[in-house]
């Protein structure tokens, strides 16, 4: 069975001391590492700015069309692949989760509401001036990284989070990424499926964990999300079930059996009435 490639930073050649830290124009890390451009997924955080050129984004086997401007943020685990043409160019950022909060200490790097649910769309279209802006930042992050300063990895990290502030205003001044009040426990909640989905698909289940009642947990799911609590669960399901299913060599009853479904054809019975095709189908068309 061929497994699908989980890259780690310390794949990737990169100037800083830090591990848990890489940073480079688009065009010289496509240079270096041409197998990005194949499906894979990390087991870090990433943001990619795109300046120049143009091309198709898979993130999660959702299309994206890379435009200048295109800014792209994904969480550890999400599979992606690029199309890009000759001429692409911009700025990629890896990091890690564990060198940003232990940096940050009460301040997580998973809550910034751009990460937060699998309802989030991963990309910003940014304006001219914002481009502008952000270039500033990402031009900084790569000048610092080649030198070898007094406090390098502080203010990498304090850059790092000055674009993520930028991008946290962006996403909330946009109404459908609005703060809510229970923000709070649509994030307990994400925790808990990330935990337990193998194991526990029954929305009361998780009602009970977080000490509220299912009626009411359904009602911050429809008020936050516009979708209920069962839709939650399954499209965290129905993701990961994708992702094993790209897989060479994983057969239907594999992923089926590795989540816990009784038989292949309650699987299947599942799978379309969330995505609108069969496993077969999808497998086919990947």
């Amino acid at each position: 069975m061929k497994k699908l490639p989980i890259y780690q930073i310390n794949k990737f050649y990169c100037e800083s001391s830090e591990n848990d830290l890489y940073f480079n124009d688009f065009k010289s890390h496509l240079i270096d590492n041409s197998f990005i451009e194949n499906s894979h997924s990390h087991n870090f955080y990433l943001l990619v700015l795109f300046t120049q050129g143009s091309g198709v984004h898979v993130i999660d086997f959702d299309s994206f069309e890379i435009k200048i401007g295109s800014l792209y943020f994904l969480k550890p685990g999400q599979v992606h692949s690029w199309k890009l043409s000759e001429d692409i160019d911009g700025y990629i950022a890896f990091y890690s989760q564990e060198v940003y909060n232990l940096h940050f200490g009460k301040k997580k790097l998973e809550e910034y509401s751009f990460y937060r649910t699998l309802m989030n769309r991963p990309e910003l279209l940014l304006t001219e001036l914002q481009i502008l802006e952000f270039k500033q930042y990402f031009d900084m992050l790569i000048y610092e990284n080649r030198d070898n300063k007094l406090k390098k990895s502080d203010k990498l990290l304090n850059v790092l989070d000055i674009i993520h502030i930028e991008i946290d205003r962006i996403y909330n001044s946009i109404d459908k990424h609005s703060v809510h009040q229970y923000n709070f426990k649509i994030n307990e909640l994400k925790e808990l499926v990330d935990s337990h989905y193998k194991e526990e698909k029954a929305p009361s289940y998780y009602a009970n964990k977080m000490n509220i009642s299912l009626k009411h947990l359904n009602r911050i799911c429809k008020d936050v999300l516009n979708i209920t609590l069962t839709e939650f669960i399954y499209r965290k399901i129905i993701l990961e079930s994708k992702r094993l299913l790209s897989i060479k060599g994983m057969t239907i009853s594999d992923v089926a059996n590795e989540f816990g479904f009784e038989n292949y054809s309650y699987f299947t019975k599942v799978f379309k009435k969330y995505t609108g095709m069969t496993p077969q189908n999808f497998k086919k068309n990947i």
